[in-house]
C-alpha cells in the first residue's frame, strides 16, 4: 500500500500557523506501519514542506523519518495518482480535505478527512486511521458498475 498525504489542512493547520492536529505523530507512525511508502502530495513547496516537516520533528509532533519522507511534486489541477496505481496495482489510498483536488477518475482511492480548526475538538486522524486499518485489510473499494 502507498499513503499519500496533503499537509495543509490534513496534517497541520497550514504553512504559516503549522500547528499539528491532535494524534499527529501516533497516525504518521501507524501509516508506516501499514505502508510500504507514505508519502507527501501537497502544493506547498518541497522547500518550505522540509522546513515545516523538520519544526515538526524537532517540536516531537512527527517521527524522525518524516523530514526525510517522500515529497510528490503536484502540478495541474489534481493530485494524480496514476504513476503509483501502475507500481502498486491499485493500493493506493490519499488522505486530503479537499475533494477539489483528487483526481475524478480516482474518487475510490481518496479518505476524506474534516479540514483542521485549531479552535475545535478533533479526532480525525485516528478515524482516517481506522480506515486506513481497514484498507490494508480489504483492499481499495471497488468502483460500482453502472
Amino acid at each position: 500500500m502507498v499513503i499519500a498525504l496533503d499537509l495543509e489542512g490534513t496534517l497541520i493547520s497550514n504553512a504559516v500557523s503549522q500547528i499539528p492536529r491532535p494524534d499527529l505523530i501516533t497516525f504518521l507512525e501507524g501509516c508506516r506501519v501499514l505502508a510500504a511508502r507514505v508519502v507527501i502530495f501537497t502544493a506547498v513547496s518541497e522547500d518550505r514542506f522540509r522546513a515545516i516537516a523538520e519544526t515538526l520533528v524537532t517540536d516531537g509532533h512527527a517521527p524522525p523519518w518524516f523530514a526525510e519522507i517522500d515529497y510528490v511534486r503536484w502540478s495541474g489541477r489534481y493530485k494524480d495518482l496514476t504513476p503509483f496505481l501502475n507500481e502498486h496495482r491499485g493500493a493506493v489510498v490519499l488522505v486530503d480535505d479537499h475533494a477539489d483536488y483528487v483526481h475524478p477518475d480516482q474518487h475510490e482511492h481518496w479518505i476524506p478527512i474534516a479540514s483542521f480548526d485549531p479552535g475545535d475538538p478533533d479526532a480525525e486522524l485516528v478515524r482516517v486511521l481506522t480506515e486506513l486499518q481497514k484498507r490494508a485489510t480489504w483492499g481499495p473499494p471497488r468502483r460500482s458498475q453502472p
